[in-house]
């Protein structure tokens, strides 16, 4: 009887686990995707920091009860430093700036496009955090679709670097540290367990800020503010990290991160469809360039550093 070798048996898992975890980035994508437009509907009754800081505060609920039903143990010593990265990216740094932004003026599609330089930031930590080495023909896929949203940026800005630009830079830059650092903690613990502890280690100063802040600021809780605050709490700030983080673990970072590449053409598409703003013949060229980039980097080969010195089990 014949015994197949296992390289030949491995490697269909190994295109199985990159398929779903591809999948699984993808379904964060689409969540993601409306956190500009809800921002955009909770703007009009709330102040930008009850939504930046506020989102994490109510997420915070939801992961203290996901956590306690599964009596999870806490993070070990070694994690809390990749923790308060993640902290830091995610909790704080891209939903206060991004929020701001769009407060300033940034439209939600502007902003979209602007932020679709993500997976090549992403990309970039996940080289300097967790030892990824992609190819030539993936950074230069990459390198292309940066090109295309930063140079769809310029000529809707026209040629001019706003300070919602600015924000939304610092943004990107923060939420690529974010999700690396997530994307590489999901390897060895659940990623919805990353966010969970995430949210939970910040809620000793998201929750009592929160609170201050709605005393002091006077939210008018519309409709419209309660949806939109009701879905980037729920789904921005949490769900969403549920598919997105595990999607970076299966694929890899920098090759899952850059499915996020489509993320700034479904905002379009949403912004129009529930905010009214307008998708020009430049917009939907930019689409589709970005598309064809992604569809580049998921053919280029990324490789990763050795998860174990050789002769240690995992």
């Amino acid at each position: 009887m014949k015994v197949k070798d296992s390289a030949t048996v491995s490697a269909p898992i190994a295109e199985t686990a990159l398929g779903a975890g591809l999948w699984l980035a993808a379904a964060g994508v689409l969540i993601y995707s409306f956190t500009f437009p809800a921002t955009v509907l909770a703007l009009e009754g709330l102040d930008p920091y009850v939504i930046g800081v506020g989102r994490s505060a109510a997420a915070a609920v939801l992961a203290a009860l996901a956590l306690l039903s599964v009596r999870a143990r806490p993070p070990r010593r070694d994690q809390w430093a990749g923790l308060a990265v993640v902290v830091a990216g995610v909790i704080f740094g891209f939903p206060v700036l991004t929020t701001l932004a769009l407060d300033r003026g940034a439209s939600s599609a502007h902003s979209a496009v602007v932020i679709g330089l993500l997976p090549a930031a992403t990309a970039v930590f996940g080289v300097l955090r967790a030892g990824e080495r992609p190819s030539r023909a993936f950074w230069l896929a990459s390198a292309a679709g940066a090109a295309c949203v930063t140079g769809f940026a310029v000529i809707r800005g026209a040629g001019r670097v706003t300070a919602a630009d600015l924000l939304l830079f610092a943004a990107l830059v923060a939420a690529a540290a974010g999700y690396a650092e997530g994307g590489r903690m999901a390897r060895g613990m659940p990623g919805w367990r990353v966010i969970s502890w995430a949210l939970v280690l910040a809620a000793p100063v998201t929750v009592p800020v929160t609170g201050w802040l709605v005393a002091t600021t006077g939210p008018d809780w519309t409709g419209r503010a309660v949806l939109g605050f009701g879905y980037v709490a729920a789904f921005s700030a949490y769900l969403g990290f549920f598919a997105w983080y595990e999607g970076l673990a299966r694929a890899g970072i920098a090759r899952g991160g850059q499915v996020q590449l489509a993320q700034p053409v479904l905002t379009l598409i949403w912004s129009g469809i529930l905010l009214g703003e307008p998708v020009d013949a430049a917009t939907a060229l930019a689409a589709v360039a970005v598309l064809v980039c992604v569809a580049l980097t998921q053919r280029a080969r990324v490789g990763r550093a050795p998860a174990a010195e050789p002769g240690v089990s995992p």
